[in-house]
């Protein structure tokens, strides 16, 4: 039987209680919320151009699935949100950064606006540990 399991890093602040889970595993796939560059404090927001949120963004992720005993390269679908469409080429620098082989499945959706209006970028994802080889 099936069983949810919260996967949490101590690099990576949580939710309040009762909002929403940053990771949760089930079997061997993961499902990562939406991450921001909001920083561990809760309040402030790391980074101001596109990459460098990006970046930081997917330190988390990396911290997250790591955590769950998996590797970047287990991750096999994401899904950027951004608040002006040309921010894909800082987001894709940063993904090069932090993948290799074949690359996630990806979509990049334009949107309005996102939680507070220096967040530029939002990443999430699917992992299946041991995906990777």
């Amino acid at each position: 039987m099936s069983r949810k399991e919260r996967i949490t890093s101590p690099h990576v602040a949580e939710a309040a209680p009762g909002m929403w889970s940053n990771c949760l595993k089930v079997d061997d796939t993961l499902y990562i919320s939406g991450l921001t560059a909001r920083a561990n404090d809760g309040t402030s927001i790391v980074g101001e151009t596109p990459y460098e949120q990006a970046h930081y963004i997917f330190t988390k992720m990396k911290h997250l699935v790591e955590a769950a005993g998996g590797k970047m390269d287990d991750m096999v679908t994401l899904t950027v949100y951004v608040t002006d469409i040309k921010y894909n080429e800082g987001v894709w620098k940063a993904r090069r950064e932090f993948f290799t082989g074949d690359f996630p499945a990806c979509a990049l959706v334009g949107v309005k606006e996102l939680a507070k209006p220096e967040i530029l970028v939002e990443i999430q994802g699917q992992a299946r540990l041991g995906a990777a080889g």
